[in-house]
C-alpha cells in the first residue's frame, strides 16, 4: 500500500473533521454520548502540528494526532474512514507514530480508548500495548495502554 504521510494543513481541515465524523459516530450510541475526539478543536491541532493525515490514492483516509509528553508519546486519536478500513491505513498510521516517538527519544507511546470499544483494545493488546490504568476522564471510561519501545 503507498500511503503518503505528511503534517496536516488547513487544506486538509474539512477532511480530518469528516473522518473522525464518520469513525465515531457509530459508537456514539454504545457510549452513549459523542466519543472525545468528536468535540476536539482540529483547527488548533493543525496549527500546533499534532495532526498528520494518512493519503491513499489521492484522498486523505486517515489521521493521527500526536502529542509528546515526558514518559511517551500520546497518540490522542487515530482514525481512518470507514470506506479505507481494512486497507493497512491505520497499521500505517500506527507505525508512523512509532517511528516518530522513537525519533523524539521516546520510550514508549501510548493511547487511550473507551473501555465499551472492546475491539480496539483487543487490536491493540494483539500489537504489543499492555493495559497500564483504566479512568473516568471528562465524563468517559478511558483505558490507557503503553507499548514499549527500543530495545526489549
Amino acid at each position: 500500500m503507498m500511503l503518503n504521510l505528511h503534517l496536516a494543513t488547513s487544506n486538509d481541515l474539512a477532511a480530518v473533521q469528516e473522518i473522525v465524523r464518520a469513525a465515531y459516530t457509530p459508537y456514539v450510541a454504545r457510549i452513549g454520548r459523542e466519543p472525545g475526539p468528536m468535540s476536539d478543536d482540529y483547527t488548533a491541532l493543525i496549527v500546533a502540528d499534532r495532526v498528520h493525515v494518512a493519503e491513499y490514492r489521492g484522498a486523505v483516509r486517515g489521521l493521527i494526532v500526536l502529542i509528546p509528553q515526558d514518559d511517551a508519546m500520546l497518540i490522542d486519536n487515530v482514525a481512518v474512514s470507514p470506506d479505507a478500513q481494512g486497507l493497512g491505513v491505520g497499521r500505517g498510521l500506527l507505525e508512523f507514530a512509532e517511528r516518530a516517538a522513537l525519533e523524539a527519544g521516546s520510550p514508549g507511546i501510548k493511547l487511550y480508548t473507551n473501555e465499551t470499544m472492546t475491539e480496539n483494545i483487543a487490536l491493540y493488546t494483539r500489537i504489543g500495548y499492555a493495559e497500564t490504568h483504566r479512568i473516568e476522564e471528562n465524563g468517559l471510561r478511558r483505558v490507557y495502554m503503553l507499548k514499549s519501545l527500543g530495545s526489549d
